[in-house]
């Protein structure tokens, strides 16, 4: 007959240590705040009203997730959402959206097969501290006059 002692004991020990583990797995992320994505916004409006420009300008968290919509009067339907498809492509690939418009010109077609993004120039990472914490995407424009609004708005926190 086996002693359940030394069971007991390792099953102790085994719950001891699976909280510890379980912490030491635990990341400390920044994350766009709603104050964060309104002054994101405001910078971009503002570059936008600056050369005259009807845009519609969405801020996304590091997953894509919607944080904040704002459009301009008489912005064109489309850009509603390819504003808000250029933040999230730009967020998931943590890169400019210019980044994959330019690799699928260089022959990446295979980037065309990827589900739900948009490789259209006009969407910018938020970087705070070296990290992807989110993205911005501008639409209404042409693609490059999208991007120089999306830039804006990203700066604005960095």
């Amino acid at each position: 007959m086996k002693h359940p002692i030394p069971t007991l004991l390792l099953v102790i020990s085994a719950a001891a240590v699976l909280p510890t583990a379980a912490r030491a797995q635990m990341l400390d992320a920044k994350v766009i705040s709603l104050d964060a994505a309104k002054a994101i916004a405001a910078a971009a409006e503002a570059e936008a009203r600056k050369r005259g420009w009807t845009v519609a300008i969405a801020v996304v968290d590091v997953s894509g997730g919607l944080i904040l919509f704002h459009r301009f009067d008489e912005v064109q339907a489309a850009s509603l959402d390819l504003a808000i498809a250029k933040a999230r492509t730009s967020a998931r690939f943590k890169r400019p959206t210019k980044a994959l418009s330019d690799a699928i010109a260089a022959g990446r077609l295979a980037l065309l097969a990827a589900d739900g993004y948009l490789p259209l120039e006009g969407g910018v990472p938020v970087i705070v501290g070296g990290k992807v914490v989110g993205a911005v995407g501008v639409s209404g424009v042409t693609s490059e006059q999208d991007a120089v609004v999306a830039q804006a708005g990203a700066d604005a926190i960095r």
